[in-house]
């Protein structure tokens, strides 16, 4: 067994590298690992609405747009909520990289079950989907912060890069699962999702050496014996948790008790509330953290919520902005008639080309003397761009209830301002989260940091639901106008947020 020295020694080896653009190569490992689950994710959720909410002639499952929404905002909610659940396990049982591997497994098991010709199988594979992404997503996060020591100025670009990679998947995901669910089979666009994950996990396994001892084991409290004492009450924990929610699960299919869709999301907005709730009290009031970690934490919050209200806006290109593109937008371009799904491209486009231009503004910013935007500084901007984003939708919505289609540059306009807010908030969270967190709760802070959008996809999907019961116009006014109001609050709490962050850039 490797010694502590070792471990450090490997630790350093990899952070020193700089053969992948100035980064260390295990970014490159980590790059790719991450496309290819993005790559699995977005061309599932390109068509899952679709999949849906098509009569079962056309080989959907024909749900009215509310059951639909709901099943949709419960799936992309539980989904980042169990990235909670999946820092927890990663920081007591398995470590990253071992929680990464599993969760990769898990995410193709899923694809392929939604790949199967039977509702069962629709939500055994959501089921999988979500515990796959609990695992893999905010752990693979982790490991790219561990590639960098405290102060590295590479940090930052550093995550755009990989932000970058995220991206890619999203691009070319939604032209082939989309083209093919759309075109061809639904189910056929599952399971070429499904191998997109395991072409992911061939690479991660292969180049994993890249990464030193980064993620290799779970956290430590310097005491041997006490870490064997929390792993094995982690594990009990565990069980415990499988074991109720498969009684929960089987109360429900045998009938005793009456549930559905709608019933579940609801119920889980209210988890999530209750959850964020104790966390964050538990954070800043209870618990053995120090002043310092305390006031972190109380910053980590209105990050927070500034996130989840972002997503709420944002993740609605999943499922109302889709249902928008196949509704009331014309789907052609140059007499050509594409799919409604290629819409969600559209977005990872921008990110590619725009991504270099922010890490490159950010540290530009930073050399010229000017000094780079606080975190919450970028959260304000981000969420003021969310809001113009939906602001501009109004008068096509108006156009729509009178019964025309609008042109795709509307929805093209759309997705450039919500990019450009992405591009302000998410990979600038990613690596605040990184430099706020305790190191002995690196994990259990990301999963945090997930659950805001695990509440934002929430509120994505109840928008969703009420897509054809209220006005279109109403509907994205009143988003616009939430997302603006909550930015210029944010603008008020820049420098109070700035002195709870202690000093972290």
């Amino acid at each position: 067994m490797a010694s502590p020295s070792d471990h450090a020694a490997a630790l350093h080896t990899a952070r020193a590298d700089t053969s992948f653009f100035g980064h260390p190569r295990g970014l490159a490992t980590l790059f790719f690992t991450e496309m290819w689950e993005r790559f699995s994710y977005y061309g599932m959720r390109a068509i899952l609405i679709y999949y849906l909410t098509a009569s079962v002639a056309r080989g959907g499952l024909g749900f009215a747009d509310s059951k639909a929404g709901a099943v949709y905002g419960l799936y992309t909610a539980m989904a980042y909520l169990m990235c909670l659940g999946g820092g927890w396990i990663a920081d007591r049982i398995t470590g990253q990289r071992r929680a990464v591997l599993i969760g990769g497994i898990l995410i193709a098991c899923g694809e392929f079950c939604l790949a199967a010709p039977a509702e069962a199988a629709c939500y055994t594979g959501l089921v999988l989907l979500v515990c796959g992404t609990g695992l893999l997503k905010g752990n693979v996060s982790i490991i790219v912060g561990q590639l960098y020591h405290q102060g590295d100025p590479r940090r930052d670009s550093g995550f755009s890069i990989f932000y970058m990679g995220i991206n890619i998947g999203a691009l070319i995901s939604p032209l082939f699962c989309g083209y093919v669910g759309e075109r061809i089979s639904w189910r056929l666009g599952f399971g070429l999702a499904g191998l997109g994950m395991l072409a992911g996990l061939i690479q991660y396994l292969v180049t994993s050496r890249h990464l030193g001892s980064a993620g290799l084991h779970p956290a430590s409290t310097g005491d041997a014996g006490q870490d064997r004492r929390e792993k094995r009450k982690a594990i009990r924990g565990l069980g415990i948790g499988i074991a109720v929610v498969a009684f929960l699960a089987a109360l429900g299919t045998s009938g005793v008790v009456e549930l559905n869709a709608t019933m579940i999301s609801d119920a889980v907005g209210w988890c999530l509330l209750g959850i964020s709730v104790v966390v964050f009290s538990w954070l800043i009031f209870f618990g053995t953290w120090s002043p310092v970690e305390r006031k972190r934490s109380a910053a980590i919050l209105v990050l927070f919520v500034s996130s989840a209200l972002f997503w709420a806006a944002f993740e609605q290109a999943g499922s109302s902005l889709s249902l928008f593109a196949e509704r009331g937008t014309d789907c052609t371009f140059l007499g050509y008639s594409f799919p409604a799904s290629w819409f969600q491209s559209v977005q990872p486009i921008f990110i590619i080309v725009l991504a270099p231009v922010f890490a490159w503004l950010w540290l530009a910013m930073g050399r010229r003397g000017r000094g780079e935007p606080s975190s919450p500084a970028k959260f304000s901007l981000g969420l003021l761009l969310g809001g113009l984003a939906f602001a501009i939708l109004i008068p096509a919505a108006y156009l729509v209830v009178s019964g025309s289609k609008v042109a795709p540059y509307w929805l093209v306009g759309t997705y450039l301002l919500q990019t450009l807010g992405e591009l302000c908030l998410s990979p600038v969270g990613l690596s605040a989260m990184t430099k706020l967190a305790p190191a002995r709760a690196a994990g259990f802070i990301m999963g945090i940091w997930f659950l805001s959008t695990s509440i934002g996809n929430w509120l994505a999907g109840k928008a969703a639901s009420m897509y054809s019961s209220m006005p279109l116009p109403t509907l994205f006014g009143s988003v616009a106008v939430f997302s603006i109001a909550t930015a210029v609050v944010l603008a008020i709490l820049i420098k109070p947020t700035v002195r709870l962050m202690q000093g972290v850039k």
